[in-house]
């Protein structure tokens, strides 16, 4: 088991005038205490306009400083995103072996595509395209890397031709390779690009078992098509931290920055509506954390094993490795059980004071690292023994780096193939054109209507399958073949109403969706079970699904992944599930 810390540099308000040069120094002090007492990665992330959540916008500056005030701790970018707006591929390619060259070969290569509407509107890009976008530029990058010279890319998004690119990276052939996940989706897409899985959802150590399952049968599997020239079979997993001898202190100390991270996350990527330099986060979370899934009044002392995530009186929270070492080193235990490979602890988030945090560092480090400190490097090597026979199968299967000869000449006056202008650059293509089978006026007549009722009145007009026919058969008419990426199989909806049951049924088969009463699947993709005025509600959008499974009002069973994108295959264009 490996052990990292993430950084998003959080900054809730308010903000005094040193707050975010504080924050940038306090964070180099952690890392560097953390090096010393054996830490082995640091991961920082990439984002921007994300005020309160994350202020690491230029993650290559914050760990070029940090490589000159450690030793061994890994470097990890977690994430750079890849699409070329947000970064051009060949800057990222001379960063990266910069980075690694100062460091001696410290950096890991996390590469990701964003998807806060903050990030992608503001930089122009398409949601429909950043999946393509990454894809095209990691093949780039991890060529630019290898061939000398590079031997020229010209794709749908990016241009460039033949040029050397300087400097080249100390690790041969190049830094590990990982990428972001969220869902089941994203890790299944690393392990068949060959990339290290960095797992950034809050999940239980019994639940990630299926995760880890399927992504190391995919790095064995034929499916394996490396998208750099090394395999990188290696998962990790993210929790809140906050280690202390006492476990309510632990507590105390730790919970509301842990909740925050969790929060505030959700603002920009679930539920929020933000104001750029007016919104107050941390004030919204202090006002309404209870009902967006972090209660506090439910993290309690236990005296023994931990959860990630807590439910209670229908109400949700997180808690993560917030506790004593044993406690921690238990949790830990599980992960490791289930073939985690690396936990990432978050313990600079929210307010969390600075002394604290490294006084949590420093306990970890003394009290619990050293219980599986001794044991790392033989998994490590094991693993590698076991895989090496598929790993080089993988790598078979990569096309090569490609070699050039010396006919292409580029003089003072030009050259013949300089790089053209490709869509990026210019005006982002329009956005795919909402459904016009359901009226947008009948959508905001039917939101009114719901939203002067109270529950009772909800279950009393909607109580009957006839009556909820209207919502389901509009959901069938809204979809979204290009959201439904060749899905074909049914979602099963389950709607409580006092005591009488309502079920639905919507069956797809890759372009079309039906709307069925009952239920037609004895074993549907995807069911979700929610009571029926909490449904209705989020059909007329005045609830976010997301935000009911946080609390734990809404039960999603089967394809989680798929579950992300129901409202958008349906035709809205917010409100997930």
């Amino acid at each position: 088991m490996r052990f990292g810390l993430f950084y998003e540099h959080q900054l809730p308000r308010p903000w005094a005038d040193d707050a975010e040069e504080q924050t940038l120094n306090n964070a180099l002090d952690q890392i560097e205490l953390a090096d010393q007492l054996g830490m082995d990665y640091v991961w920082e992330v990439e984002h921007h306009f994300l005020e309160e959540y994350s202020h690491s916008s230029a993650p290559e500056v914050f760990l070029a400083a940090a490589s000159q005030r450690t030793k061994r701790i890994r470097l990890g970018h977690g994430i750079v995103q890849l699409p070329p707006s947000f970064n051009h591929p060949v800057r990222i390619a001379e960063r990266i072996a910069t980075l690694d060259l100062l460091s001696g070969g410290r950096v890991d290569f996390g590469t990701g595509e964003s998807s806060s509407q903050m990030e992608l509107g503001g930089f122009g890009i398409q949601r429909s395209e950043k999946r393509a976008q990454w894809q095209e530029a990691l093949d780039a990058i991890t060529r630019m890397f290898v061939e000398e010279p590079f031997a020229g890319y010209d794709g749908e998004f990016i241009s460039v031709p033949q040029r050397n690119i300087v400097p080249k990276p100390k690790q041969k052939p190049h830094p590990p390779l990982w990428a972001a996940c969220s869902q089941r989706e994203t890790i299944l897409l690393a392990a068949k690009n060959g990339l290290g899985a960095l797992s950034f959802s809050f999940v239980e150590p019994e639940a990630a078992k299926e995760w880890v399952d399927g992504y190391y049968e995919i790095i064995n599997s034929d499916e394996c098509v490396p998208a750099g020239f090394n395999v990188n079979p290696n998962f990790a997993v993210t929790v809140p931290l906050f280690c202390h001898e006492d476990e309510d202190t632990a507590i105390a100390r730790g919970i509301d920055g842990g909740h925050f991270f969790g929060y505030s996350l959700a603002h920009y990527y679930v539920f929020g509506e933000h104001h750029p330099a007016h919104t107050n986060i941390w004030d919204e979370f202090e006002e309404h954390r209870a009902e967006a899934g972090f209660a506090r009044d439910i993290v309690q002392s236990t005296g023994g094993g931990i959860g990630v995530r807590l439910f209670e009186g229908g109400l949700g929270s997180m808690r993560g490795a917030i506790g004593t070492p044993d406690q921690i080193a238990d949790l830990v235990k599980r992960y490791e059980a289930v073939g985690v490979d690396q936990v990432i602890f978050v313990a600079q988030s929210g307010k969390n004071e600075h002394e604290d945090v490294c006084e949590s560092i420093e306990l970890f480090c003394q009290e619990v690292l050293p219980r599986f400190a001794g044991e790392a490097d033989a998994i490590e090597e094991a693993k590698r023994l076991r895989l090496a026979e598929a790993t080089e199968r993988a790598l078979q299967r990569r096309e090569p780096a490609r070699e050039v000869g010396t006919d292409y000449v580029v003089t003072a006056k030009g050259e013949s193939s300089p790089a053209r202008t490709v869509r990026f650059e210019g005006a982002p293509s329009a956005p795919e054109p909402k459904a016009q089978s359901v009226d947008d006026g009948a959508r905001a007549m039917f939101g009114e209507m719901v939203k002067g009722l109270d529950d009772s009145q909800v279950a009393e007009l909607f109580g009957t399958t006839q009556a909820t026919a209207p919502i389901f058969e509009g959901m069938a008419g809204s979809f979204r073949p290009s959201e439904a990426r060749g899905f074909a199989g049914s979602i099963r909806y389950v709607l409580k109403n006092g005591d009488e049951t309502i079920t639905w049924t919507l069956v797809i088969d890759g372009e079309n969706a039906k709307a069925l009463p009952g239920e037609h699947d004895k074993a549907p993709a995807l069911t979700l079970a929610a009571t029926l005025p909490d449904f209705v509600r989020v059909a007329a959008g005045q609830l976010h699904g997301a935000k009911l499974a946080m609390q734990g009002r809404l039960q999603i069973m089967g394809d989680g992944e798929l579950a992300l994108r129901l409202a958008r295959m349906f035709g809205a264009d917010d409100n997930p599930y």
